[in-house]
C-alpha cells in the first residue's frame, strides 16, 4: 500500500492468499473499511480479486496500538490517524501515529541518543520508554537501544585500559581524580587512571601532562628516568639535554644559549651569576 520497505516484526498478511501489508497500512484500511460498516473480519484484500480471505495479523495476536477507533491527530505528521493507530508517550499522554512514533526513535538512535524525549513541541516532562515500543519498532533498533541506554548509565565511571592490544571498558569505583597507579584486571598492567595512560613510572601527573605527544612513549619515560637520576638539565631554548662535567653552573648550549645548569634559568656569559639560584 505505502511502497516502503517495512521491517518484518511490522508485518501483516491477509489470510487465505498470503499477501503481505505492514501493519499501519492493514490497520488503517480496516478502520476505513470500519467505517464503511462491512464485517471486519471478512475485509476483502486490497490487492486480492479471488475470493473474500479473512483478515489475519502474523504471530495471530493483535495489531498493537492503544486507542479504541476514535480519530486524534499526530503532532508529527500533522494527519487525522485512526485510534487503533494511537501511540501515547505513557509519562505525558501525548498521542502519535505508530509510524511516527517509529521513524522518530530511529533517527534518535542513530545520533547516539539514548533519552528520547517526547516529540511533541514544548513538553518537557514526556520520554518515550523501549518496553513501550515493542512490536512498533524492530528488534535489533530495541537491542541497540539498550546498549545506549547501558553506556549512558555507566559514563560517568567508565574507563578504557591505555593499552590499544587490551583496550577492556572498567568501570572506577572511585574518584579518578584521585587514583594514580592502578592494573587493570583483564591484563594485568599498570596505567595512570588519572592521565588515563600506562603508568609513567618515576613521573608525577602534571610533570607528565606538561610533555609533548612525542615524548609520553615508552623509551621517552626511560630517558627521563635516566635524566632523572644523572641531574641532567635541558637547554630551554633548542630542548637538548646537556650533563656538566665540571666548572660551574654556566652552560652555553651547542645552540648559543647560555643557561644555568641548575635551574635553567638565562644567564649572562660576563659574570656566570644565577639570579634565581644565588649563586
Amino acid at each position: 500500500m505505502c511502497m516502503e520497505l517495512v521491517p518484518i516484526n511490522l508485518k501483516s498478511s491477509f489470510g487465505p492468499c498470503g499477501h503481505a501489508f505492514c501493519s499501519s497500512c492493514v490497520t488503517m484500511y480496516v478502520a476505513v473499511k470500519q467505517r464503511e460498516r462491512e464485517d471486519v473480519g471478512r475485509v476483502k484484500c486490497p490487492d486480492c480479486e479471488n475470493g473474500v480471505p479473512v483478515f489475519v495479523t502474523e504471530g495471530g495476536g493483535d495489531l498493537p496500538a492503544d486507542g479504541h477507533g476514535e480519530p486524534f491527530d499526530c503532532a508529527i505528521c500533522m494527519e487525522t490517524v485512526p485510534g487503533t493507530l494511537k501511540f501515547s508517550v505513557s509519562s505525558c499522554g501525548h498521542p502519535f501515529c505508530r509510524n511516527c512514533v517509529a521513524q522518530y526513535v530511529a533517527a534518535k538512535l542513530d545520533d547516539k541518543v539514548a533519552r528520547v524525549e517526547c516529540p511533541h513541541p514544548g513538553c518537557e516532562a514526556g520520554a518515550v520508554e523501549p518496553e513501550c515500543c515493542r512490536g512498533i519498532i524492530p528488534a535489533d533498533l530495541l537491542d541497540r537501544w539498550g546498549f545506549l541506554l547501558c553506556e549512558l548509565a555507566v559514563s560517568a565511571k567508565r574507563v578504557y585500559c591505555p593499552y590499544q592490544e587490551c583496550s577492556a571498558l572498567l568501570l572506577a569505583d572511585a574518584d579518578t581524580k584521585a587514583i594514580t597507579e592502578a592494573e587493570c584486571p583483564h591484563c594485568h598492567r599498570l596505567f595512570c587512571a588519572r592521565c588515563a595512560v600506562p603508568w609513567h613510572d618515576g613521573l608525577g601527573c602534571k610533570e607528565f601532562q606538561n610533555l609533548g605527544q612525542d615524548e609520553r612513549g615508552r623509551n621517552d619515560l626511560l630517558l627521563r628516568r635516566l635524566i632523572g637520576r644523572k641531574g641532567w638539565q635541558r637547554c630551554p631554548k633548542c630542548r637538548m639535554f646537556v650533563e656538566k662535567s665540571e666548572g660551574c653552573n654556566y652552560m652555553k648550549c651547542r645552540c648559543g644559549n647560555s643557561f644555568c645548569y641548575r635551574c635553567a634559568s638565562k644567564l649572562s656569559a660576563q659574570n656566570h651569576y644565577c639570579k634565581k639560584c644565588k649563586r
